[in-house]
């Protein structure tokens, strides 16, 4: 097992959406389409030639000191290789694309392997140096329209800032009955922009305009770690400083919406979101309640070998192979269970995280804190989510809370990660075809708020 594929695994594992960047787990922004030029195509081509050949120190020699430096110790070998092998082989590899990114010059060409469809996305400075490299879920499938999308949804632009950083964000609004209760979703692991796009689908974005549709105000952001990625190239950043202080800073910003009752604002938390939706409850305990879809209840390192056997087995390998990868990974896992008191925070573990990471997630526990708060909560689950499953994970937030009367969990047979319809067997394939959040889902959440209204 390649630490790389534990990278990208690292982003399909609670997240399920996402995508995944070379080395260090920042997301490409959205890109557009450009003229072509010729001379920037042949460097990319020539870019990628030189990954397929094992070239990668001349691959490397191509990019800015920057990206040399994010990339080196072999971390981009170790990508490279890390994908096919759990993909499966690589089918082909398309033309390269002229695009742009935030203005930059980017050029992509798609990857197509056994198990899904990536896009590798190269972007240029001004001195045709390579400046970012990172390797996506595919795109190129239109989005389809969100179902509940109404032009009587007003949306309003605001900014969340926290510790001097500027989170672009979108509020969007009923059309009538203000003041609103409101919901302030929070994403899954890994960089992500305010809609939690993967590939064609937006599962925030259809949360939101189907909420609004019902009554009900939704504040939704882009990610740190996708809007000021270079904030942890300092590698001692914590969960709190990926997820949750922003969240809570969401909170507080809603609170101050004239259209919004303060009384009555939830969190809404997707995986990674999910399991520390409680640790934000518990840091302001005037939110009105918390919704968990697809809640992780065990430790990050374990659901890590859970879903390298499940991934292993669906590409076709035997028990000896999936052993073989485990065992490859059990020295990260023992590290990460085992955290010497003497690593440095800056030391890099499992998944690429460093050891401030690790130690911040060993002192929380989801359901003991879940159970130590007075808000009441709403916990869904697909039972085709192979990332989050019911057996492992759902199962033991039922057996907690299943008599408690502040708790409701409810499943839903047909839906899997990001609570649109799967494939059969689920696994990455599922998010390369447009779909949306089950309007049953949406129902749900918007009759549980009008509930439990303060």
């Amino acid at each position: 097992m390649k630490r790389g594929w534990a990278v990208l695994l690292g982003v399909l594992l609670l997240a399920g959406i996402g995508t995944w960047s070379v080395g260090t787990m920042l997301q490409s922004p959205q890109a557009q389409a450009a003229t072509p030029d010729p001379a920037k195509q042949r460097l990319a081509t020539k870019f990628l030639d030189l990954l397929d050949a094992g070239k990668f120190g001349e691959a490397l020699a191509m990019g800015t000191p920057t990206l040399r430096k994010g990339l080196a110790d072999g971390k981009l070998q170790q990508a490279w290789e890390a994908v096919p092998a759990q993909l499966g082989p690589r089918q082909s590899r398309g033309h390269p694309r002229a695009e742009t990114i935030n203005g930059s010059p980017a050029v992509s060409s798609r990857l197509q392997f056994g198990m899904m469809a990536l896009d590798a996305r190269i972007v240029f400075d001004d001195d045709n140096a390579i400046s970012g490299f990172w390797i996506v879920p595919a795109t190129g499938a239109p989005a389809a329209a969100s179902p509940d999308k109404s032009a009587s949804h007003a949306e309003k632009e605001l900014t969340i800032s926290k510790d001097g950083i500027a989170l672009p964000a979108t509020l969007t609004l009923p059309d009538n009955g203000a003041p609103y209760p409101a919901v302030v979703l929070v994403h899954g692991s890994g960089p992500h922009d305010r809609d939690e796009t993967i590939g064609p689908n937006k599962p925030f974005l259809d949360l939101a305009n189907g909420l609004a549709e019902r009554g009900i105000a939704v504040l939704r952001y882009e990610k740190r770690t996708m809007a000021h990625p270079d904030r942890f190239a300092h590698g001692d950043f914590t969960v709190d400083d990926e997820t949750v202080n922003d969240a809570l800073a969401a909170v507080a910003l809603l609170r101050e919406q004239k259209d919004i009752d303060p009384q009555r604002i939830f969190v809404l938390g997707h995986s990674l979101g999910a399991m520390m939706a409680p640790r934000i409850g518990q840091r302001d305990r005037a939110i009105a309640g918390l919704i968990l879809l697809a809640a992780p209840a065990s430790k990050l390192e374990d659901i890590v070998i859970r879903q390298t056997r499940y991934l292993a087995r669906l590409q076709g390998q035997g028990d000896a192979e999936i052993d073989k990868a485990v065992a490859e990974i059990e020295p990260q896992i023992e590290a990460v269970k085992h955290l010497d008191s003497s690593a440095s925070d800056k030391t890099p573990l499992l998944l690429g995280l460093p050891a401030s990471y690790w130690r911040d997630l060993n002192r929380y526990d989801p359901i003991d804190t879940a159970r130590a708060i007075r808000q009441p909560i709403l916990l869904l689950q697909g039972d085709r989510d192979y990332q989050v499953t019911v057996a492992d994970e759902f199962s033991q937030w039922r057996k907690a809370f299943a008599t408690n009367p502040r708790f409701e969990l409810i499943e839903y047979p047909m839906l899997g990660h990001a609570f649109m319809p799967g494939n059969d067997p689920p696994g990455p394939k599922d998010y390369e075809k447009a779909a949306h959040v089950d309007s049953k889902v949406i129902d749900d959440i918007a009759a549980w708020i009008t509930r439990n209204r303060s």
